[in-house]
């Protein structure tokens, strides 16, 4: 990636959007030449989808909870399938430690917990969980690149 690839990705994370006319407005980068990066990134596979973000407490989605998940298993592919098919589970991951696996998910309401630590109890290989309501999310993002500034991602990605 050169420094226009990177410039773009940053506008997309910080816009919300791939419309080459916005990201020409915040870049100054040609609408022709934006087209023709978005294409070549998509290709490289740097882009992967066009998905529209929602804000899950607009959707009734609003209860996040965090749970720790202790197992005892020969393969951790087996529990993480399990546990994903847990209805409200949008983000797995296996861990090293203590914790077997850390997850969030995105409830309706405060009722739902219960079922979802339910779900959890009857997997057979999962020996305890932890659970962590969020109070405030004062950061949940899908777009990493918000996180750093533009001359950092440039310094770090712009190939040499």
């Amino acid at each position: 990636m050169d420094e226009r690839d990177v410039t773009l990705l940053k506008a997309i994370s910080d816009l919300g959007t791939g419309s080459p006319d916005r990201l020409h407005e915040e870049t100054g980068i040609p609408v022709s030449t934006i087209h023709y990066r978005l294409n070549n990134l998509r290709e490289a596979g740097v882009i992967e989808n066009d998905l529209y973000d929602l804000d899950l407490d607009a959707v009734g989605l609003g209860v996040t909870v965090v749970v720790e998940v202790l197992a005892d298993y020969d393969r951790y592919e087996d529990v993480s399938e399990e546990l994903l098919g847990v209805e409200g589970v949008t983000q797995l991951y296996f861990t090293m430690g203590e914790t077997d696996f850390m997850l969030v998910a995105r409830l309706p309401d405060s009722d739902d917990v219960e079922r979802l630590i339910r779900d959890f109890e009857s997997i057979p290989q999962v020996e305890r969980t932890n659970s962590t309501f969020v109070i405030a999310s004062l950061r949940d993002s899908s777009r990493p690149l918000q996180s750093y500034s533009l001359d950092t991602l440039l310094a770090q990605l712009v190939d040499d």
